[in-house]
């Protein structure tokens, strides 16, 4: 009889580094559909009092790098990320896990906003993209959520389908980027 073993949607595909960009497989543990039911005070309430996190104005985030999170994932949706949803949420939202149809990946470094610019439709210049806020788009062809954690970095979620073309379409633009400054 086989033996299955749990795996990463990236394993063996990453950590890469092309000049000062690194591309790194993200472990979220779990990660929640929050679908809003009744009124997003009430959900926001109980997700604050569960998780220290309130459901998420739209295109942001609420929470801090490493720890639970709570990002807008949509119009009256949220996906709740590092800790399995309280019982008290059901009141208020439809929870679905999701922990494993997910890639999560963190993008960071010195151009990485020159690597995103060649993939992302979107503006994620830290001006108009600050720390906190998020957008349900596209990276090259996939469908993503593109969250901005830092000053140079990212979080990006694409379906669990799509981890190698992720790291793949990544991989390019970053190399790409390393050689237009001479370190590819």
């Amino acid at each position: 009889m086989a033996e299955l073993k749990a795996r990463m949607p990236c394993e063996g595909l990453l950590p890469l580094t092309f000049g000062g960009v690194n591309l790194d497989e993200a472990d979220l543990r779990v990660m929640t559909s929050v679908v809003l039911l009744g009124e997003e005070a009430a959900l926001s309430s109980a997700l604050s009092d569960a998780h220290g996190v309130g459901f998420p104005k739209a295109n942001r985030t609420s929470g801090k790098e490493g720890g639970v999170r709570c990002i807008w994932f949509g119009q009256r949706q949220a996906m709740l990320v590092g800790t399995a949803p309280a019982d008290a949420l059901q009141e208020h939202a439809a929870l679905v896990d999701q922990s494993d149809g997910w890639c999560a990946v963190t993008v960071e470094g010195e151009d990485v906003e020159q690597v995103l610019e060649r993939l992302v439709p979107i503006d994620v210049r830290r001006m108009h993209f600050k720390r906190g806020y998020t957008a349900r788009t596209q990276v090259g062809h996939m469908s993503a959520s593109v969250t901005r954690t830092g000053p140079r970095a990212f979080l990006i979620l694409v379906f669990r389908s799509m981890a190698a073309s992720l790291v793949h379409e990544l991989g390019q633009a970053m190399r790409a980027v390393a050689s237009r400054r001479g370190e590819g």
